[in-house]
Order: structure tokens, then C-alpha cells, then sequence
């Protein structure tokens, strides 16, 4: 599965700062079982639009991580700058 959330990052020393964190961020994901790789990419049209994209063996993983202290330490100040949306997508492959 796959877990997208979306930020709006005012540019600037903000967007910096949001980039220094959300690489903390990934790091204490990247120790939890079950990841397989996150990224972090900003919108070419709109430079305020960020999305961390992170693949895992299953949406237990992702929410198991997501409620180990390291991460909660890490990620949940930044939800104030997340985008309110459903961001957690199953894989499925065209017929």
C-alpha cells in the first residue's frame, strides 16, 4: 500500500525547515517493519504543495508505525500543515 499526505508549506525559511523535518520524519519510518521506501516531493505548478509518499507491505505496517513514539514525535506537529484527505491507497494492477 501506499500512504500520500500533502502539505501546504509557505516557501521560504518554512519550506526549509519542513524539509530538515520530514527527513527526521523518514528516517524513524524507514526503522519501522514493513516500510519499503518514502519520498518527498513538492508540486511543480504550485511550489507550497509538498507530498511525502511512503510504500509499505500493508496498511498494518503503516499504522503501526505511525504510532510508535519516535514517529508521533516527529510527525504530528506537522500535521498542521497537512492537507485534510484520505492518503492511504491499496496497489492494484490493471487487467
Amino acid at each position: 500500500m501506499i500512504a500520500v499526505t500533502r502539505y501546504r508549506v509557505p516557501e521560504g525559511a518554512r519550506a526549509e525547515q519542513f524539509q530538515a523535518e520530514i527527513a527526521t520524519v523518514l528516517t524513524a519510518l524507514e526503522a519501522a517493519p514493513g516500510f519499503r521506501y518514502g519520498r518527498l516531493g513538492r508540486c511543480v505548478d504550485d511550489p507550497e504543495l509538498w507530498a511525502l509518499i511512503t510504500e509499505w507491505d500493508g496498511a498494518g505496517y503503516y499504522r503501526r508505525a505511525l504510532g510508535a513514539y519516535e514517529v508521533r514525535m516527529t510527525f504530528i506537529p506537522l500535521s498542521a500543515l497537512a492537507i485534510d484527505e484520505p492518503g492511504a491507497y491499496e496497489l492494484v494492477k490493471p487487467e
